[in-house]
């Protein structure tokens, strides 16, 4: 086997949030056909206890710890330097060292995850680069400044342009450029058309096998009550507005017609804003050991998302186990399902409350768009073809 570098800006497992899923399957893929040198950064000081298994899959491992609030200062320093903040809050001279000393061993492959980890290898020499953007990180921020009160709408407006330009400048010095769905790649290319020749995209997919409506789980909710469940990170901002906006918009005009009905809120460090929705309809899980049970119980999963890029994992996991999932448009990027019968589609809080009461009004028609979204994801949404593309650039890079 080749030697690969395999950078990321979070550590890859375990695998229970949206970056986290992408980058694990990408890692456990390479590792099938490559020795993996692996750098990350650690900043949940829960991960820790992870490290043995990600020494045991890579040649080498070196995790870095990264405390936000020292990340945030460093971050700062961009104002000063004209640089996205993005970039200097992963500054940190041991990992520089460890990166360039696997270079000048010879390692002549490399493979980053998130923008801001090429700034350890932008400078190699010899080197075949491939950078997984995974999302227009630029563009969350451009869609985040209009919702954010002046210093914050003026200093995100910063972040995106910035953040575009080391994203162009990325792409540039790079072999090939991935994103996670034609979609995204699509929207890249109309932004940097020069090089649109190098940038591609692999879908995410679901582990089908893991998710899948065939295990028993015991049910978390109360037997009298018809649960809605949300799932996903919740301290990540996008998902902290949708749960608001529901919670406000949509879920009294479900509780008006069915009262029993409760959202729960599914996901590990749930912000203050998040805690406070907590109470008469609301219930805020926190971190849970396995997301499968509130999925596997669900009357019906919610994805409320109205500032997204790129595939929602939550959407897929949803799917693969059956289950009939209401979504905006925007959490449906990159999903090939088709709308109405094996996911239902609703952008405005009347139509999210309308669709949600459909499928509680009729509890077959709920089962018979699980099971049509259950074959969708086994049609096209499991990770091994989509994997592919990837192995496609490296055997490239193998001269394959």
């Amino acid at each position: 086997m080749e030697d690969l570098l395999f950078l990321a800006h979070r550590i890859p497992y375990p695998p229970d949030k949206g970056d986290k899923i992408r980058s694990w399957h990408m890692l456990r893929h390479l590792t099938g056909n490559w020795r993996v040198h692996l750098g990350a950064f650690v900043d949940d000081p829960a991960d820790w206890a992870h490290v043995a298994t990600l020494r045991a899959l890579c040649a080498d491992v070196c995790l870095r710890p990264l405390a936000p609030h020292a990340g945030r200062l460093r971050a700062l320093s961009g104002l000063l330097t004209g640089e996205a903040l993005s970039l200097p809050y992963y500054r940190d001279r041991a990992m520089t060292q460890w990166v360039d000393a696997k270079l000048a061993s010879g390692i002549r492959t490399v493979v980053v995850y998130s923008s801001a980890m090429a700034r350890f290898v932008m400078r190699a020499q010899g080197v075949r680069r491939i950078m997984d953007f995974v999302d227009i990180d630029s563009d969350k921020w451009r869609q985040y400044a209009p919702t954010k009160p002046w210093p914050l709408s003026w200093l995100y407006a910063r972040e995106a342009r910035k953040l575009l330009d080391w994203e162009r400048q990325v792409t540039r010095r790079f072999d090939a450029s991935l994103f996670v769905s034609a979609a995204e790649a699509r929207d890249f290319r109309a932004l940097l058309p020069d090089q649109a020749g190098k940038v591609g995209f692999f879908n995410n997919g679901v582990d089908d096998t893991y998710f899948s409506p065939a295990h028993g789980f015991d049910s978390p909710f109360p037997a009298t009550s018809r649960a809605l469940v949300f799932t996903g990170a919740m301290d990540y901002w996008p998902n902290v507005e949708a749960v608001t906006w529901f919670v406000q918009e949509v879920l009294p005009r479900i509780r008006t017609v069915f009262p029993d009905c409760r959202l729960h809120i599914v996901g590990s460090r749930p912000t203050p804003a998040v805690q406070a929705l907590a109470g008469d309809g609301v219930t805020v899980t926190g971190r849970v050991p396995d997301v499968r049970p509130y999925l596997a119980h669900a009357a019906v999963v919610v994805a409320p998302l109205r500032i997204a890029r790129g595939i929602q994992n939550k959407v897929l996991e949803g799917m693969a186990m059956a289950k009939a999932v209401v979504a905006t448009p925007q959490a449906l990027e990159g999903i090939s399902a088709q709308p109405g019968t094996e996911v239902a589609v609703a952008e405005t809080a009347d139509a999210q409350a309308r669709e949600v009461l459909q499928l509680l009004r009729s509890p077959d028609r709920a089962r018979t768009m699980g099971t049509a979204a259950r074959q969708r994801v086994e049609a096209g949404h499991t990770w091994a073809p989509n994997l592919a593309r990837l192995d496609a650039l490296l055997r490239q890079a193998d001269g394959g």
